[in-house]
């Protein structure tokens, strides 16, 4: 009788122990697929990484302006910065893709044109001193776009359009930004770690409990 017992209670004890590691498993699993699921994988969103460009920028504070869900953005040349008007307003500028930027010479400064840095779109053409909007382009591709004034670049007269959502940002190490730091563990990996060491407790604590007074275990005859 005791064997017989012994033997039911080996099999209870099993059974239990696979059913709560089961539904741990299936617990972690559906979080797991949650938190994969639930993710919009975007990319952008993230502070742009300007690689240093406008580090020497007199009117640049490390923000960029928002200026998303606008279809024409105003960008100022010619205002006050770099110990003159020798700057861009707003030197940094975030818009959509498909928006139009245009820029407003102020007037002040003396001649001022509009070109990128290396390689890329904007080219205003000749210096002016003519107050207006005088130059515009429409961005139909996300990134970033540094911009400077030839005559009065040495004086830091920079800016930068980012465009859409798709650019280089500092937590993407996109250009010489700040380190990212320690990648950070994604939650569905918490909560299966959080069930795997449930499951692992259960398991000793009902083994202590049928050890402790289930009374023999060696397999009957």
């Amino acid at each position: 009788m005791t064997d017989g017992r012994a033997d039911v209670s080996r099999r209870g004890f099993l059974r239990t122990a696979a059913g709560a590691t089961a539904a741990s498993a299936a617990a972690g699993t559906a979080t797991a697929q949650e938190g994969t699921e639930g993710g919009d994988g975007g990319g952008g969103g993230g502070e742009p990484d300007y690689g240093g460009f406008l580090d020497q920028v007199g009117n640049f504070d490390g923000s960029t302006v928002d200026e998303t869900g606008k279809d024409t953005v105003t960008v100022e040349v010619g205002v006050q910065a770099n110990g003159g008007a020798y700057g861009f307003g707003p030197a940094a500028v975030h818009v959509d893709n498909g928006a139009t930027v245009q820029f407003e010479w102020t007037g002040e400064g003396g001649g001022h044109n509009v070109v990128s840095d290396g390689d890329g779109p904007l080219d205003s053409g000749s210096t002016t001193s003519s107050a207006g909007v005088n130059y515009e382009h429409t961005f139909e591709e996300d990134g970033i776009y540094p911009y400077v004034c030839v005559p009065h670049e040495g004086l830091g007269m920079k800016g930068a359009v980012v465009v859409g959502t798709d650019y280089p940002t500092k937590s993407s190490g996109g250009g010489g930004g700040e380190s990212a730091g320690p990648p950070e563990v994604p939650n569905s990996a918490k909560t299966l770690g959080v069930a795997t060491s449930f499951v692992m407790v259960a398991t000793l604590g009902l083994a202590y409990f049928f050890i402790r007074y289930g009374g023999d275990y060696e397999t009957p005859e």
